[in-house]
C-alpha cells in the first residue's frame, strides 16, 4: 500500500517511493525487543526483507533457529520469516549498511533518581554512525522526552559527516505496543510520526503505512510533537490510575467497595472514562514516561506538579498493600512477620510474561523486608529477581521461582496474596482452597466468596 499523501518531486524520492512499493527497500531494526520483534516480524510479513540487530546473542540464536521469545509473536511466525530469508537476525551493526530503513526500538529506563537513561539510544546511534549512508531513513520508536531525536540522536549520527535532512532523513514515531492486547496490534493501531523536514515526515509515514493497513499515520509537524505525544498518551493513563488509587485509598478509610463504586460510574454514557486501583504501575511506559516529561520540564523552569504528585501517588500504592495486609491478619489474630504468603501473580499486568517495574514483584519485595515468608505463582513469569533492601538501593540479591499452585500450597498459606488477575488461574479454585485471600485487583469478582473469607483493596 503506497499512501497517496506521499508527494515525491525528485528522482531520490521516485527511486524510494518505488523501493517500498516493490518491496525491494530494506528494513533494520534495532533492538528486538517487546516492540522491535513484533515491528520486524510485521516488515517481513509484508514482504521487505529485514534485518534485525540486538546485542544479547542468546536472543539471536534463538531467532536464527527460528524461535520467539516474546508472548506476543508466534514462532511460526518468526521460522516462516527466517525460513524465508525475509528476516535476518545479527549482532553487528555492520549489516545496517544494506538498510533504507532503520528504526530504533531499544529501552529508555530510568535511573536511581528517576533522571531519564538514554545509554541505549546513544550506543544505538553510535552503532548505526559508521555504517550511515546517503538516503537512509532513521526512525526513533523509543519512548522519550521531547527534544531527544534532535538534541542525542542526529548529534551522533552526523558523527558519520553527513547532515540530517539533507543525506539522510530522520523521523520520530512512538511505539504503540500493548502487550497481550489481542485487539490492537500494529496493523489496526494508528500511529503519529514528525520528522525533521517534510521529506523525512512524508518517507516515514509511507514506510509505516506498509505495516499499519487497518489504521491511519497522523503526520505532526515537528519530532519533538511526535516524542510529546506518547508521553501525553502514557501521562494520561497515569494520572487517572493515580485518582482511582488515591479513591481506593479513601474507600478503604471510608468503608465503602471502591470496585463497586467504579462500576455505578461506568454505567454513565458520557464523560466517564473507568480505570481501577491495583497495588501500582508497571511495565515500560506508565511509572517511566511521567518521569521524562517532568525532568524535561525542568529545562525550561517548569515544575509539572500534578503529573509529579500522581507519579507519587501510584508509588505509593504497593506499600499501601501491604499495609491493609498486615491489618487483615492483624484482624484475624496473625502477624505479617512470618506469616506465610503466597503471592499469585509477578508480571505487570495479566495475561503477559513481562514484568518490567512490576508493581507485584514491589509488593513482594516489602512483604519479604517485613519478615513474611513469600512465595509466588505466575503462569507467565517463571523466575523473578528481588532486590536487596526496601527502597531497591542494592542489587539483585536474590531469585524466587514461580511454585506449583496447588490446593496444598493454597491450603498451606496464611494468605493468598492475588497481585496480577491472570485468566489462566482457576480463582473459584483458590477461594474454595484458600484460608483467607486479599485480592488487590478484583480478579475474583465473579467467585461467590465464603463470608469474610476474601478481602479486596
Amino acid at each position: 500500500m503506497v499512501s497517496s499523501a506521499a508527494t515525491f518531486s525528485s528522482p531520490s524520492e521516485e527511486a524510494f517511493r518505488r523501493s517500498i512499493a516493490d518491496r525491494t527497500a530494506v528494513v533494520g531494526v534495532v533492538g528486538l525487543g517487546y516492540v522491535g520483534l513484533p515491528l520486524a516480524m510485521a516488515f517481513a510479513g509484508a514482504g521487505f526483507s529485514v534485518y534485525g540487530v540486538d546485542l544479547d546473542e542468546h536472543k539471536i540464536q534463538r531467532l536464527r533457529r527460528g524461535e520467539s521469545y516474546i508472548l506476543d509473536v508466534e514462532r511460526s511466525t518468526v521460522a516462516e520469516a527466517v525460513s524465508a530469508e525475509r528476516f535476518h537476525a545479527e549482532t553487528r551493526f555492520e549489516v545496517l549498511a544494506k538498510a533504507d530503513v532503520i528504526f530504533v526500538c531499544v529501552p529508555t529506563p530510568f535511573d536511581r533518581a528517576k533522571n531519564p537513561d538514554l545509554s541505549y539510544i546513544v550506543n544505538a546511534a553510535s552503532g548505526i554512525a559508521p555504517v550511515l549512508r546517503r538516503g537512509q531513513l532513521i526512525i526513533l520508536e523509543s519512548t522519550t522526552y521531547p527534544g531527544t531525536t534532535e538534541e542525542i540522536l542526529i548529534p551522533i549520527l552526523e558523527q558519520s559527516g553527513l547532515k540530517a535532512g539533507s543525506d539522510f532523513h530522520v523521523a520520530f514515531s512512538p511505539e504503540r505496543i500493548d502487550p497481550g492486547n489481542r485487539r490492537f496490534g500494529i496493523e489496526n493501531t494508528p500511529k503519529v510520526v514528525g520528522g525533521v523536514d517534510l521529506e523525512s515526515t512524508e518517507r516515514a509515514a509511507l514506510v509505516l503505512e506498509q505495516v499499519v493497513a487497518k489504521g491511519k499515520v497522523h503526520r505532526v509537524s515537528t519530532p519533538r510533537a511526535a516524542e510529546l505525544t506518547k508521553l501525553l498518551e502514557n501521562t494520561f493513563r497515569a494520572v487517572n490510575i493515580a485518582l482511582v488509587n488515591e479513591l481506593a485509598v479513601l474507600c478503604d478509610r471510608m468503608g465503602i467497595d471502591v470496585w463497586e463504586v467504579i462500576e455505578a460510574a461506568k454505567t454513565k454514557p458520557y464523560g466517564f472514562m473507568p480505570f481501577y486501583p491495583g497495588p501500582g504501575v508497571g511495565g515500560h511506559c506508565i511509572p517511566v514516561d511521567p518521569y521524562y516529561l517532568s525532568w524535561k520540564a525542568r529545562e525550561f523552569d517548569f515544575s509539572t506538579k500534578f503529573i509529579e504528585l500522581a507519579a507519587e501517588t501510584n508509588r505509593q500504592m504497593p506499600f499501601f498493600a501491604v499495609a491493609k495486609l498486615r491489618r487483615l491478619l492483624h484482624e484475624r489474630g496473625a502477624a505479617l512477620r512470618g506469616a506465610r504468603v503466597l503471592a499469585l501473580g509477578a508480571a505487570f499486568k495479566k495475561d503477559i510474561d513481562d514484568a518490567r517495574n512490576s508493581a507485584a514483584i514491589r509488593v513482594i519485595e516489602i512483604l519479604r523486608h517485613e519478615g513474611a515468608d513469600v512465595a509466588y505463582h505466575d503462569p507467565f513469569v517463571p523466575a523473578i529477581a528481588l532486590r536487596d533492601g526496601i527502597y531497591g538501593e542494592g542489587d539483585m540479591s536474590e531469585r524466587l521461582t514461580s511454585v506449583d499452585l496447588t490446593n496444598e500450597a493454597v491450603a498451606a498459606a496464611d494468605c493468598v496474596l492475588i497481585l496480577v488477575g491472570h485468566s489462566r488461574i482457576d480463582y473459584r479454585g483458590v477461594v474454595d482452597a484458600a484460608r483467607f485471600v486479599f485480592d488487590v485487583v478484583n480478579a475474583t469478582q465473579d467467585v461467590a466468596p465464603a463470608s469474610g473469607k476474601v478481602a479486596r483493596i
